[in-house]
C-alpha cells in the first residue's frame, strides 16, 4: 500500500503535535503553556468551522497554509522560542503573512468582481492593487497591535533588531517584507487574470476556490 501525504494529513499531524504538547504541559503543571497550546489548537479548527458556518469551501492547500502559519508563528515562535533562537524567523513569517493576506485580498475582490449581485467590474490591475493594499493594511494594523501590547502590557512583541532597542527597525522590516510578499502574490494574481491558462500554485488555488464556490462566480 502506497503512503500518500495529503494537506489534510499534515493538518491532522500538526494538531496531534499540539495535543501532545498540551498534555505534557498539563502533566508538568505548566498551565500557561497548556492554555496557550490549547488555544492554538482551537485556532487551527477555524478554517473548517468557517467553511461549515458560511458554506464557503476553502481548498485544502489554502487551509493548510493558514494552519501552518499559525503553528509556526504561535507554537514554534512563542512557545518554542524560535523568535529568539533564529533571528530570521520573524522576517520569514511576515513574508509568508504577506503571501497569505495577498491571496485573501485577491479572492475577496475577485468574488466581488465576478458576483452577479454586485454590479462592479474592476480591471486586473486594480484587483492586484487591492490585494496588495489589503495585505499591507492588515500588516500595519498588526504592527499597531504589537506596539499597543508592548506599551500597555509591558510585552516584548517589537523585538530589538540590528542594535535598535526601540522596535522601530523591527516594525519597518516587518512592513517591508509584508509588502514584498504581498507584491509577489499581487503580480501572480494579475498574471492569472490576464492569462487564465497560466499555471502556478496560486493559479491552482484560485481555480480550486472558484470551482468549489460556483455560487460566487455566476454572471
Amino acid at each position: 500500500m502506497r503512503f500518500r501525504i495529503t494537506p489534510r494529513g499534515i493538518t491532522i499531524t500538526l494538531q496531534l503535535i499540539l495535543l501532545v504538547e498540551a498534555i505534557f504541559a498539563i502533566w508538568n503543571q505548566r498551565w500557561f503553556t497548556a492554555f496557550l497550546t490549547a488555544t492554538i489548537m482551537a485556532v487551527t479548527f477555524f478554517p473548517l468551522l468557517f467553511e461549515r458556518r458560511f458554506r464557503i469551501h476553502i481548498p485544502a492547500e489554502l487551509q493548510l497554509a493558514a494552519i501552518g502559519f499559525v503553528f509556526a508563528s504561535l507554537f514554534l515562535g512563542e512557545i518554542r522560542d524560535y523568535y529568539t533562537r533564529f533571528w530570521w524567523w520573524d522576517i520569514l513569517l511576515h513574508t509568508l503573512s504577506g503571501f497569505l493576506l495577498g491571496i485573501l485580498g485577491f479572492l475577496l475582490v475577485h468574488i466581488m468582481n465576478e458576483a452577479e449581485k454586485i454590479h462592479v467590474h474592476m480591471n486586473p490591475g486594480f484587483v492586484a492593487f487591492f490585494a496588495f493594499m489589503f495585505a499591507l493594511g492588515v500588516g500595519a494594523l498588526w504592527e499597531i497591535f504589537e506596539f499597543s501590547m508592548d506599551l500597555f502590557f509591558g510585552m516584548n512583541m517589537q523585538k530589538p533588531m540590528f542594535g535598535d532597542p526601540s522596535g522601530l527597525t523591527d516594525t519597518m522590516c516587518d512592513l517591508i517584507v509584508d509588502a514584498l510578499g504581498a507584491l509577489i502574490i499581487s503580480v501572480m494574481g494579475w498574471r492569472y487574470l490576464q492569462n487564465p491558462e497560466e499555471q502556478s500554485f496560486l493559479e491552482r488555488w484560485i481555480f480550486a476556490f472558484i470551482e468549489r464556490n460556483p455560487k460566487f462566480f455566476k454572471r
